[in-house]
């Protein structure tokens, strides 16, 4: 059995599609997916249907995004919020223009129910984003760093790589998981293009909405794989560029 985690994925229903073939997937694989699922390349509305029938097959865990939650609440309201539509909320909007009500009542319920995080039975956390308070994520006084917080991996990828544990400096959030597994923040921001640990934290975004791929990770081995960049399916648009 393989416990795989999957990046952001961002409207990116041909790269998605490319990654699980790579992944040759069986009855026996648990896939997590770390949020992020729309808002950026045209087929949204294609990246959620897929997902939902996946989960028909598979065993998954999805996790909610920040732009999932926007959508979500899109979608319940039709309010468009001007910073969502700006960061790869009229990609989704335009994708969900030819759905009926069968189809999007199936995807209000598919938002609704994702997870703001996921503990396994060997202690790993998988979260889009973070959290701020130093007791963990069960403490967090506010629901939407879950999905929004990007001090958790700032915090990761700053810490002296030779402060002890013991340590009375060490960061306190970093002590509760062995593993913490987190999209949201791509790793191109620093000229990466692969998943990259820092302390016990690793990010599996690489920049599928910008200039890079999605990337699928199985957590036991660290083996990965990738689909091609996104930018190059989809020739005649964008993305978030």
């Amino acid at each position: 059995m393989r416990t795989i985690v999957i990046g952001d994925i961002h409207g990116g229903f041909r790269a998605i599609t490319q990654l699980f073939e790579k992944l040759n997937p069986t009855s026996e694989d648990h896939f997590i997916f770390l949020g992020d699922y729309v808002d950026g390349w045209s087929e949204s509305v294609e990246v959620i249907t897929y997902l939902i029938a996946l989960q028909e097959e598979y065993t998954c865990t999805f996790i909610r995004g920040n732009h999932d939650q926007l959508c979500y609440q899109w979608l319940l309201s039709k309010e468009v919020l001007p910073e969502w539509s700006a960061n790869g909320g009229e990609s989704t909007i335009k994708s969900y223009t030819s759905s009926n009500i069968s189809q999007l009542e199936t995807h209000v319920a598919f938002f609704k129910n994702l997870k703001n995080y996921y503990i396994d039975t060997s202690n790993r956390l998988f979260i889009h984003a973070g959290f701020t308070n130093q007791h963990g994520p069960e403490s967090e006084y506010f629901e939407k760093m879950y999905y929004w917080d990007r001090t958790l991996w700032e915090l990761a990828i700053a810490l002296n790589p030779n402060l002890s544990k013991d340590s009375l400096l060490y960061p306190k959030r970093l002590q509760h998981f062995d593993e913490i597994f987190i999209g949201h923040t791509p790793v191109t921001k620093i000229d990466k293009t692969t998943p990259i640990q820092a302390a016990n934290v690793w990010n599996v975004d690489t920049g599928a909405a910008f200039k890079g791929s999605i990337t699928a990770m199985d957590i036991d081995s660290k083996e990965w794989w990738q689909s091609d960049p996104v930018y190059t399916l989809y020739p005649d648009e964008q993305g978030r560029n």
